[in-house]
């Protein structure tokens, strides 16, 4: 089958969704499709908050999106009733993990020491792949691992991999730690310094 909202629809009739109103967890994808929402990099993409896509100065800076208070077809990027709950929708921890490798990596100084380390790492990774920042958790795990790409980061690029280790330890498992808000947090604010950072850089070349 393919993935499609009518796929979907006729999927949790067979498992009675309306019956049992099971908590459901998949990745944007899915989620999108399940709530109705436009596929693709749409102006309002979150089904949890009004998140502007298009607002990119604010990204690292707004924490309060307006929360979405409505599914409603036709507006902000809702094309159809939704099928689901919205509060009993979740996305994977890996998935969240992996964006947040992916962003961390289109960020580093591509001239720098880290970002070459990674490529001679991984000699079976093909240079696309490390290009569009496809890095699976088996890779991102041995990079945790290891001392060396540690040191050969910059200092923002280390407060962000520190950050970003951090948050894949003490939120995305199982289990989250009691001061899980200063984790989160902490990787809001060394990810807004890196990319300020990278803006610095390039308006001076």
């Amino acid at each position: 089958m393919k993935e499609s909202y009518e796929s979907m629809k006729l999927l949790l009739g067979k498992i009675k969704y309306d019956e049992f109103k099971w908590k459901l967890c998949g990745d944007l994808m899915v989620v999108a499709l399940l709530l109705g929402t436009q596929l693709g990099y749409t102006k309002y993409c979150c089904f949890l908050c009004e998140w502007d896509s298009r607002d990119k100065k604010n990204h690292s800076v707004n924490k309060l999106w307006p929360k979405r208070t409505s599914l409603t077809p036709g507006e902000k990027n809702v094309v159809s009733p939704p099928l689901v709950l919205p509060e009993k929708s979740y996305l994977p921890p890996l998935h969240i993990r992996l964006g947040l490798m992916k962003n961390f990596v289109k960020c580093t100084d591509k001239t720098g020491l880290g970002f070459q380390y990674m490529r001679n790492k991984f000699p079976n990774v093909s240079d696309a792949k490390i290009e569009e920042v496809i890095f699976i958790g088996p890779l991102i795990r041995k990079l945790m691992q290891d001392k060396q790409f540690d040191q050969d980061l910059n200092e923002s690029e280390r407060n962000v991999w520190f950050s970003f280790s951090g948050i894949c330890n003490d939120f995305l498992r199982n289990h989250k730690t009691p001061n899980y808000h200063d984790v989160v947090q902490v990787l809001l604010t060394s990810y807004k310094a890196m990319e300020e950072s990278i803006s610095h850089v390039k308006l001076h070349v």
